[in-house]
């Protein structure tokens, strides 16, 4: 499933990415630079990267410390804010679910869920019941992160083979 939204953070979610990248790296400082892909398109990347979406993070010395991303999925009736770190080796250190819109479902966003994630490589594919656990009540918003995680890996994994990342 592809979003085709524009993506812009608050400045209070941009505030809780900072935090997550924090905690996932172990850094107090750090920089984060929006990461250009020319011609995007033409990878035919599942995942949208943009200046806005797609990050660099970086230490004080200015080395590679990983990326950071940040999209809207579907929900029921409405969308949801996440946010994949992954390390410089392109493996998930942390996802995050920054904003939840719905009534019903927001175990979605609870810390002991969302490590399922963790460690996952470009080479891994997530099946919906089977390596993600299911919640009652956010059956659309589990298998739509599943599906976002899923396409952002597959999409990492196309720019790592074309040695963009």
């Amino acid at each position: 499933m592809l979003v085709l939204s524009s993506f812009q953070l608050s400045s209070s979610s941009m505030k809780k990415v900072k935090k997550e990248i924090k905690s996932a790296f172990d850094i107090s400082n750090f920089k984060m630079e929006p990461f250009s892909i020319e011609n995007s398109e033409s990878y035919k990347l599942l995942s949208k990267f943009t200046t806005k979406n797609f990050y660099t993070i970086k230490n004080e010395s200015s080395e590679l410390m990983g990326y950071a991303y940040m999209e809207k999925a579907p929900s029921k009736t409405a969308e949801f804010d996440y946010l994949i770190l992954l390390d410089n080796d392109l493996v998930v250190k942390k996802t995050k679910v920054l904003i939840y819109r719905e009534e019903y479902g927001g175990e979605i966003a609870s810390k002991r869920w969302l490590k399922q994630f963790t460690g996952k490589t470009i080479n891994d594919g997530l099946i919906y019941k089977k390596d993600i656990a299911v919640i009652s009540g956010a059956t659309i918003s589990v298998r739509s992160l599943t599906n976002a995680v899923n396409n952002f890996m597959k999409s990492v994994a196309v720019l790592h083979e074309k040695n963009i990342l």
